[in-house]
């Protein structure tokens, strides 16, 4: 009988959630758990922004408004700090020039709210899939 390593499951992907609506960010964290994904979810940019493990993350669900900042100002400020994940804004004041601003800013997805779960998690799978 061979004496085997144990199996090493692959890493969770991990993913940056910025939501500042408690319901929300504990829902979309759940969810995105369940998918396979390792979620560090934080109710401000200020609290995202002090993660030691921020430049581990592969991906950004951030809401545009939340209490200290935006999401697109997050973005800003996490790739002044290098970090070179992929980024998708939710928001519930979705507009023409908000998505153009969003887009420019450097995210790959914006979802409207309410959206449904499918749309983030295919949302996801397109940024995995531009990665690769």
């Amino acid at each position: 009988m061979t004496n085997m390593p144990p199996a090493v499951a692959p890493a969770r992907p991990l993913l940056l959630l910025v939501e500042d609506d408690d319901g929300v960010r504990r829902g979309l964290q759940l969810l995105l758990q369940g998918q396979g994904f390792d979620v560090h979810a934080f109710a401000s940019a200020r609290a995202a922004l002090a993660n030691t493990e921020l430049h581990a993350a592969r991906y950004l669900v951030a809401d545009y408004a939340l209490a200290d900042s935006d999401g697109i100002e997050l973005l800003t400020a996490l790739r002044a700090k290098g970090w070179r994940g992929t980024g998708i804004l939710i928001t519930a004041f979705a507009s023409p020039d908000l998505r153009a601003a969003a887009l420019s800013a450097g995210f790959s997805a914006m979802l409207d709210k309410p959206f449904r779960d499918d749309d983030l998690l295919r949302a996801l799978r397109g940024c995995e899939m531009a990665r690769s």
